[in-house]
């Protein structure tokens, strides 16, 4: 099941479940569009991997209650600010690489 967690883990924005400025790597880290754009340069601090769109989880019960009041968003906050310049380093070479290729 796909954690949805409630801010960025950078600027600490709030993501509610229905967001759609949530981006996710594949280990399910989360930070806000802006600062996948504009600090991380599309390159997760964390593994090195490139980002998604968060999907959104149905918030009612369309079938086989698969939604969010049977599985609701996680409410643990990850806020593991992001030093840039050495971010910005780290980056420097990865992120020429297409994330489907790293």
């Amino acid at each position: 099941m796909l954690e949805l967690r409630p801010s960025c883990e950078n600027c600490h924005r709030a993501l509610p479940p229905a967001s759609t400025e949530a981006r996710i790597c594949s280990y399910e880290c989360t930070f806000c569009a802006d600062c996948v754009e504009g600090v991380l340069l599309n390159v997760c601090p964390n593994c090195g991997g490139g980002f998604t769109p968060r999907p959104v989880r149905p918030a009612r019960n369309w079938k086989g209650n698969n939604y969010l009041g049977a599985d609701p968003a996680s409410t643990t906050v990850k806020h593991r600010p992001v030093e840039a310049a050495a971010h910005a380093a780290f980056a420097a070479e990865i992120r020429l690489i297409a994330p489907e290729r790293r």
